[in-house]
């Protein structure tokens, strides 16, 4: 007999939960794009297939928690993607980098010191063009809070870019996820980055 698929209906966002240990936990690794979906399928790092139903609107962020009826519950865990981060010290700077990639609808990190993005390699030229290096890695990704919509879902699937000089182009997103690297674009080898805590 199929095990009954067991449906998370509860949002339990970081900062609200003092539960069971996160090691005590089921997981479930999700994507940017997947955690802003209020309705999925999706399987546990143990395997399980689960359900998801939350409100619409709802964007999940690591270490929060979803809640079943029967009391299950279990941990968000952001994955690795591939990501471009712009670190510079002229904050004017840094801040006219945000202003343009903000101005394209993306979704953007922003942490002391620098700014992150879904690798998008159009959107690496711009920030070449404005001088600065864009170092690419894997790393979770986990933009600003706001009303992404339809613009903020970034997908690696073939999709079209706008730009001020009265072109449009699209291009195919082909990333190997197998293995971390750094690729530098405008500027010198940048030091390894990690996640802020």
């Amino acid at each position: 007999m199929t095990e009954r698929l067991r449906i998370f209906t509860e949002h339990l966002p970081k900062r609200s939960h003092t539960a069971a240990p996160a090691s005590e936990l089921p997981t479930l690794v999700l994507p940017f794009e997947q955690r802003q979906k209020a309705r999925q399928r999706a399987r546990l790092t143990a395997g399980a297939e689960v359900g998801i139903q939350l409100p619409r609107g709802t964007v999940l962020r690591g270490g929060d928690r979803l809640r079943a009826a029967d009391g299950t519950t279990l941990e968000i865990v952001a994955a690795r993607e591939r990501v471009s981060t712009v670190w510079c010290r002229d904050l004017r700077r840094l801040a006219q980098v945000a202003y343009h990639l903000g101005n394209r609808h993306v979704a953007l990190e922003i942490g002391t010191g620098w700014v992150r993005y879904l690798a998008d390699h159009v959107l690496d030229a711009m920030v070449a063009q404005l001088g600065l290096a864009v170092v690419h890695q894997d790393e979770p990704f986990e933009p600003e809070a706001g009303a992404y919509g339809s613009h903020g879902r970034h997908s690696h699937a073939h999709h079209s870019h706008s730009h001020d000089s009265e072109h449009t182009h699209s291009h195919d997103h082909s990333h190997a996820f197998g293995f971390k690297h750094e690729h530098v674009i405008g500027g010198a080898r940048q030091p390894t980055l990690g996640r802020e805590r």
